[in-house]
């Protein structure tokens, strides 16, 4: 050292130096005696890992039910309606032309739907009869896409010596039907007698049976060619409702005007949000509440970084008065705790993100795994309405969920740190 700089005074390390750091992380090696640290660290790294990991996992298989059920009930259901004189005016099909030239309108397709009885091998349920064109078929993609070429070409034909119809896997599989099968349908409408309406029935053949992956909807709904469902429920050319598919169904509302004007005068237009606002209700608030329920799971694991800090600060009482005694500040000592325990729950956060990631995106390929090994379906289908679990991850809800657990690490760190920064050296070496 120079004469000119033996008066200087070292220039003091800023916040976050490599001393610090490294002094953070040679504390977390703990020595054998000092087990006990090592254990609680291991431990708050696994709790917080598989918190992060359950968290991410359950948000995306929820984010996957709500898309998944969402576009299956639309595909049954569509995305608007409409009702009202315009179902009966001598112009209505000019009025479908000018809805489907609405920007954004994917399809029009006037319905026909009746409740009706099916009866086959002596079995008896209720269901739904939606009549609908043959050209119009193609409009509820999820059925459409499960049935092969000679169903969709037999659909309302006679092949059979009879009218072809569609039904649902779940129906089929219910009434013991297969393709050729005859199945009678009993309507409580039709058939006007002097002794009242005494409805009518009549006897079709299974045309095709379709899977659109929703066991409900299987089990519930029959197709039938709009003009043969108008004349079974004695509705000869009329409809009961126009549906409509939408390019983009999630924004909806910018439709409702634009198709109401090119409905016309006393049309009436509604939208799956009125249909299913109850359904919809439901799964956001049961996604809100299992976030924070999840949420605070997360925090609980991070909690367990405390009990680690404030072992770690009492073995190493000793090491904090020395470092006081030669110069270190206060802040030093909260930083290089602080470090300590923010890098158990930033090691936690990032390995549970990993886990969760992969377990989503494998989510397939587990359940078949598992489904194999148990010999048992995990998930059926007639409980679920879903044939397998759907994983969606959002990045958005992942962000907020790597935000949340590093902050709960950090806000857990935080107490013991400054406890640690507040210890009096000469008291702490006293009994040394």
């Amino acid at each position: 050292m120079t004469d000119a700089t033996a008066g200087k005074p070292a220039k003091p390390a800023g916040a976050f130096s490599a001393w610090e750091i490294g002094l953070a992380l040679r504390y977390l090696r703990a020595k054998r005696k000092e087990g006990g640290v090592a254990l609680i660290a291991v431990i708050s790294f696994i709790g917080i890992m598989l918190a992060v990991a359950v968290l991410i996992s359950v948000m995306s298989i929820m984010s996957g039910f709500r898309t998944e059920l969402l576009n299956r009930m639309l595909s049954f259901n569509g995305h608007m309606y409409v009702h009202g004189q315009v179902l009966q005016a001598p112009d209505r099909n000019e009025a479908i032309d000018r809805i489907r030239a609405v920007p954004g309108v994917v399809s029009v397709t006037p319905l026909t739907e009746s409740p009706a009885m099916f009866t086959a091998h002596g079995r008896t349920t209720g269901g739904v009869v939606r009549g609908i064109s043959a050209d119009n078929l193609d409009s509820m993609s999820f059925v459409y896409q499960s049935l092969d070429e000679e169903a969709r070409a037999r659909f309302g034909q006679g092949a059979y010596g009879g009218d072809n119809i569609l039904i649902g896997q779940a129906l089929a599989d219910q009434m013991g039907l297969r393709i050729g099968d005859l199945m009678t349908l009993i309507s409580p409408q039709g058939g006007a007698t002097a002794f009242g309406d005494l409805g009518t029935s009549k006897t079709y053949v299974v045309g095709g049976i379709f899977q659109s992956g929703a066991a409900d909807y299987d089990r519930a709904f029959v197709f039938m060619p709009l003009e043969q469902a108008q004349l079974f429920f004695g509705k000869e050319g009329l409809w009961d409702v126009i549906e409509l598919k939408v390019d983009q169904p999630d924004q909806v509302a910018r439709y409702v005007q634009p198709v109401a004007e090119a409905a016309g005068q006393g049309a009436m237009v509604s939208d799956w949000r009125n249909t299913m606002a109850a359904f919809w209700s439901a799964l956001k608030i049961e996604r809100v509440a299992m976030g924070i329920i999840l949420g605070l799971v997360v925090a609980i694991a991070a909690m367990n970084i405390i009990s680690g800090i404030v072992m770690l600060v009492k073995n190493k009482g000793r090491d904090i008065a020395i470092l006081r005694t030669i110069g270190a500040s206060p802040s030093s000592i909260l930083r290089i705790f602080f470090m300590a325990g923010a890098t158990i729950g930033v090691a936690g956060t990032l390995a549970g993100l990993v886990l969760g990631l992969l377990f989503c995106w494998n989510i397939g390929a587990i359940q078949s795994f598992l489904e194999w090994i148990l010999g048992v379906q995990l998930f059926p289908a007639d409980v679920y309405m879903l044939d397998g679990v759907p994983a969606l991850v959002d990045p958005t809800d992942v962000f907020w969920v790597t935000v949340w657990s590093l902050l709960m690490s950090c806000v857990a760190s935080l107490p013991p740190s400054w406890n640690a920064s507040r210890i009096d050296p000469v008291e702490a070496l006293r009994y040394e």
